[in-house]
């Protein structure tokens, strides 16, 4: 079962994504908080395996809720909610490591993918809009140890969302190997999670910006 924490300040909104989600046989919503603070505090009571986290909320935005949230030991996974008013956003959410971006205007189908997504810890929930924003600009220079060619092949199919079984199937080799392909890019790039090294090597080239 995976549990589900919903921090929005709009009562409708945590409402409607509430009922999609339990709905669904393999989901609990177990809590919901009407701004960071509250979520931060209710996520220390349920322990959540997924956060669904707005950004503009009062008291303490979703940016720094998710920062704290992720400092803690064994943290859930927080799938942010966006409806890209400021690009800023995405790029700061990021930072401090969301596991993926929603857009508020998804359909149901995508909403319990997106949970689904981010709780097996296998891969991205990244919207072609947040594609779009974080390689609009232009890319800077790697100097670091670079991938091999079967490591970027890995990296941009974890990219286009693929699970590591996916991958695996894909290139026809194990999953065991998907997932030291995936290690040894996060230390060759310095990354904190997939999420991160997705986003080093699109803001360096090393991926196609498309």
């Amino acid at each position: 079962m995976i549990t589900v924490l919903l921090v929005d300040d709009e009562p409708l909104i945590r409402q409607g994504i509430a009922m999609i989600l339990q709905a669904e046989p393999d989901i609990e919503v177990v809590a919901e908080a009407g701004d960071g603070a509250a979520g931060i505090e209710a996520a220390r009571r349920s322990r959540p395996d997924v956060v669904v986290m707005d950004v503009r909320m009062p008291h303490l935005d979703g940016i720094r809720a998710t920062e704290l949230l992720l400092r803690a030991d064994d943290p859930p996974a927080v799938l942010v909610l966006t409806t890209f008013g400021n690009d800023d956003y995405v790029q700061a959410a990021l930072r401090v490591g969301a596991a993926g971006f929603l857009l508020k205007r998804s359909t149901a189908e995508q909403v319990v993918g997106a949970v689904r997504t981010v709780a097996s810890g296998d891969s991205l929930v990244f919207p072609q809009q947040v594609r779009e924003l974080l390689t609009a600009t232009p890319a800077a220079t790697w100097s670091g140890p670079r991938p091999s060619d079967r490591e970027l092949e890995v990296l941009s199919l974890v990219a286009e969302g693929y699970t590591n079984a996916e991958i695996a199937a894909e290139l026809v080799i194990g999953v065991e190997t998907v997932r030291s392909h995936v290690a040894n890019l996060i230390a060759k790039l310095g990354a904190r999670d997939r999420t991160n090294a997705v986003v080093i090597a699109w803001s360096h080239a090393l991926l196609p910006r498309r």
